[in-house]
């Protein structure tokens, strides 16, 4: 797990493992780096023939669109068969119950999404330091968001990673080829060559604006930094979205069992294994998962940057959530929550430490220290009472509804995908397990009127 020592042919180093299937298919594909740059024409069949894969039940027997390039089409046809079988150790029931979860917290789920996981995303400085380079968060943060979600859902919901309708193993193979792809680009040829003789590769004028030619362009020290998205920077990555979510669970007070943060980590390593990431990267528990996010943080402070990238892809992210706050006076609420959730140290990497105003601070904490209080001494009596839950849910919602489920800008999902995470959003209409009038006061703050179904 340790950075500290980029030894070329350390075989055993995370930071110089990517995913051989994946990136054999590229290899394929694109074939050996060209001094004039990447090749588009063969970029652009790739995009649109990946694009076909939209449900679980469209990879069965998947065949390549007549007229695609012969190497092409043989490439992708043999990793479709590879790439969308679950890992053995799959358990269906921890699936279904981390589907049932995630329904359950319906739209604190967006809240934690927003101020937790995508914040701790970006503090490993290589990979922040490629995000930046392609303009993907300060530049396109909507798209990059909406993106993360548009394969989050997918997972989430019912059948996700084991239905034929369900279009999670559809959506992650396919972010699986394209973290290859950025490989390819970023070291300008095929991942097994750049490892035989790891070396520095200069930045280069980039000939347009492309995403794959700024990549291309970008440069990178694989001695220094290992290869880009590499499996301890993907092993991370998916820390974020099952232990820094739950662990923001904790921090707000709405901490599920142990029972059920296994089951919900066990769903997202089943992810994991189809997003390409390798079993020894992955962890079952709450504990262990500390660990190994503790370490690769430690390990990734260690390497400065001289141009950090990190706070601009921040403050990027924070500002596109304050720009759905009505009043001036809670538009520091999302770095205030953020910093809660992700810790000083994070806050810090990400420069969210900078000060913000007195009265806004000054609030936050009343609410903040009201609302656990209240949830504290009402539990006694209600066990499943929830102010914390409560708040979450009306913040998640107008990120939701208004970043996610804009109707003039829909999630890039398949039709009836895209019908099912709308079904499902407006499905969040009660709290199961809060009060009426807590059901009440959120409908009042979410300006939702009661469906007749749930009159009761």
């Amino acid at each position: 797990m340790r950075r500290d020592a980029l030894e070329p042919g350390l075989v055993d180093n995370p930071a110089l493992h990517a995913d051989p299937l994946a990136d054999a298919t590229i290899a394929r594909i694109l074939g050996p780096g060209q001094p004039g740059g990447p090749d588009m024409a063969a970029i652009g069949l790739l995009n649109r023939e990946i694009a076909r894969w939209q449900l679980n039940g469209d990879l069965d027997g998947w065949r390549a669109s007549p007229g695609l390039p012969p190497d092409m089409a043989a490439a992708l046809e043999a990793y479709v068969v590879k790439a969308r079988v679950l890992p053995d150790w799959a358990d269906a029931a921890k699936i279904a119950r981390a589907e049932v979860l995630f329904m359950e917290m319906s739209m604190a789920s967006c809240t934690l999404l927003f101020c937790a996981s995508l914040p701790q995303c970006y503090i490993m400085p290589d990979l922040a330091a490629v995000l930046h380079a392609a303009g993907e968060l300060e530049q396109h943060t909507d798209y990059r968001v909406r993106a993360t979600a548009a394969m989050i859902f997918p997972v989430m919901m019912h059948g996700g990673l084991t239905a034929p309708s369900g279009g999670g193993v559809a959506q992650a193979i396919k972010v699986r080829l394209i973290h290859a792809m950025i490989r390819h680009l970023v070291l300008r040829g095929d991942v097994a060559e750049a490892l035989v003789a790891p070396r520095r590769l200069p930045r280069l004028l980039p000939q347009a604006k492309t995403m794959p030619q700024v990549l291309y362009a970008h440069g990178w020290d694989i001695d220094r930094l290992g290869l880009p998205c590499n499996q301890e920077e993907l092993g991370y990555t998916l820390l974020t979205f099952n232990y820094v979510f739950l662990q923001g669970l904790r921090r707000l007070g709405l901490r599920l069992d142990q029972g059920d943060e296994e089951a919900y980590m066990h769903a997202w390593n089943v992810l994991g294994a189809v997003l390409g990431i390798e079993r020894e990267q992955m962890t079952d528990t709450m504990a262990d998962a500390e660990r190994m996010f503790t370490a690769i943080q430690a390990q990734a402070r260690v390497l400065q940057r001289k141009d950090d990238p990190r706070p601009a892809l921040a403050g990027a992210l924070m500002a596109n959530i304050q720009r759905y706050l009505p009043l001036r006076i809670l538009k520091p609420f999302p770095v205030l929550l953020t910093r809660h959730l992700i810790g000083k140290a994070s806050s810090r990497d990400l420069g969210l430490d900078k000060r913000v105003s007195l009265l806004s601070r000054g609030l936050f904490v009343l609410v903040f220290g009201f609302i656990r209080g209240v949830d504290a001494v009402a539990r006694l009596v209600f066990p499943g009472f929830s102010i914390s839950r409560l708040v979450t849910r009306i913040l998640g919602y107008n990120l939701t509804v208004k970043l996610l489920m804009d109707e003039t800008r829909p999630l890039k999902l398949p039709d009836t995908l895209l019908g099912e995470v709308g079904d499902a959003v407006h499905a969040w209409h009660n709290d199961d397990k809060a009060p009426r009038w807590v059901n009440a006061l959120e409908r009042r703050f979410t300006g939702r009127t009661r469906p007749a179904a749930h009159q009761g």
